[in-house]
Order: structure tokens, then sequence, then C-alpha cells
């Protein structure tokens, strides 16, 4: 499979992740992004079994920007810089329906249900604080699912789930996310959910230089139904 690598030095490996392939490798035995990028590498660079270690998450579904480290000194540093919330992660997410504000901040506790893989905002002891700026891109009224917005999303923790939690429970789920909107509950087979990972941007390992990165989502529905441009 052919990947895009937005950015590559001796130190990390910036892609765009393909929505529906895992980040690594899970119960499902499918193709993942690691061990394609690892296979890659292997191939061009003759060596046996290299190393690369996975920085953040994207949710199966969600594409775009991701960060990789092929060093475990480069590793070890940006898992610091990522706890330490040094790491600027932005998503274009595309709702139904429309905020009430052109932006806000929400401030939720959820709670992982790893039977269900979901998450749900509960107010216990064993729940973790998730917080999200957003900002109103554009608004357009379709016919078939009303009013769908653009969103730009700046995440702030790393939750499981986070965005697609927190917009559903304040009342703006996720396009296609067949988890967290009810419009999209009962339909069978994939979904693709209109979240897509936009903007990284973080220190490098080694010189400590700000690198950004963006990555724009497919041309396709429901993104094609706004203008996205940087």
């Amino acid at each position: 499979m052919d990947i895009k690598i937005l950015y590559e030095d001796n130190f990390i490996i910036v892609a765009e992740k393909p929505p529906k392939i895992p980040v690594q490798k899970d119960k499902t035995n499918d193709l993942d992004l690691l061990s394609i990028l690892k296979e890659r590498l292997s191939r061009e660079h003759k060596v046996e079994n290299p190393y690369i270690g996975l920085v953040h998450r994207l949710d199966r579904p969600v594409g775009g920007a991701i960060l990789y480290a092929k060093t475990k000194p480069a590793n070890a540093f940006l898992s610091k810089e990522l706890q330490d919330r040094n790491i600027d992660k932005k998503y274009l997410a595309v709702v139904c329906g429309k905020p009430e504000t052109d932006q806000g901040v929400f401030i939720d506790k959820l709670l992982k249900i790893g039977s269900k893989n979901m998450s749900v905002v509960r107010d216990t002891k064993d729940a973790k604080e998730a917080i999200l700026e957003y900002k109103l891109i554009e608004t357009n009224n379709t016919d078939e699912y009303g009013p769908l917005s653009l969103l730009e999303i700046d995440l702030k923790t790393g939750r499981h789930h986070q965005i697609r939690v927190q917009m559903s429970h304040h009342g703006l789920p996720l396009w296609g996310d067949t988890k967290y909107n009810e419009e999209f509950a009962n339909k069978t087979g994939w979904s693709q959910i209109a979240l897509w990972s936009y903007k990284l941007s973080f220190r490098h390992p080694k010189t400590k230089q700000i690198l950004n990165f963006i990555s724009n989502p497919y041309d396709e529905y429901p993104w094609n139904q706004f203008k996205i441009s940087e």
C-alpha cells in the first residue's frame, strides 16, 4: 500500500494515515500502518526489523497526519512532550447540527467502558478530564441530514474516543459515527466518520525546532460540501 509521507528524517516519520487502517496491530490482524512503515524502512534501508515507535493514536476510522519515532530516545522525548501537552493536534470534523456559538470549550469527565470499546461522559473517580476547543468554520444545510457544520477542533487531552464522545454529548455528533451518532447507529457495514487529523505541530526530538504539518481530507462526502483550504 502506498502511504503518503509528509516528512521523514533519521528520527521521525510524519505520515498521512488512510482511514480504515489501524495505527498498529490489533486483534483483527488487519494490515496496520506501523507494519507498513516498518516494511518500507526494511526494504529501502536493508535493515531487518527497524525500530518504529507510535507516539500518539488515531481511531481506525480517522485519517490524517500521524507521528512515529524512528529511535527509542526520540520516542521517549516525544511521548514526554505529548504527556506535557506540548504536541499541538488539530482536527477537522463534520458534525450534525450547528453549535450555539462560533467557538467554545468543552470540559468533561470521560469514563472508558472497555467491554463495549466506548467511552461515556460520567463524573466518577475513575473518569478522566477531557478538554477540547472548537471553532466553527462553515455550516451548510443538506436535504438528507439537515445542517452540517465543519469545525476545527483543538484537542487539549487525548482520551479514548474523546472528540466523538464530547461532540455527541454536547448535541453535535459526528457525521457517520455509528457508535455515538444515533442517526447512524443502525446502519450496517463500514461507516466513515467525518474526522480528520488536520494539523500537527511539535518540537523535533533532536533539533528542538518547531515543525508544522497539514493534511487535508479526501475530496468526498461530506468533506466536499465545504471549502477546505490552507
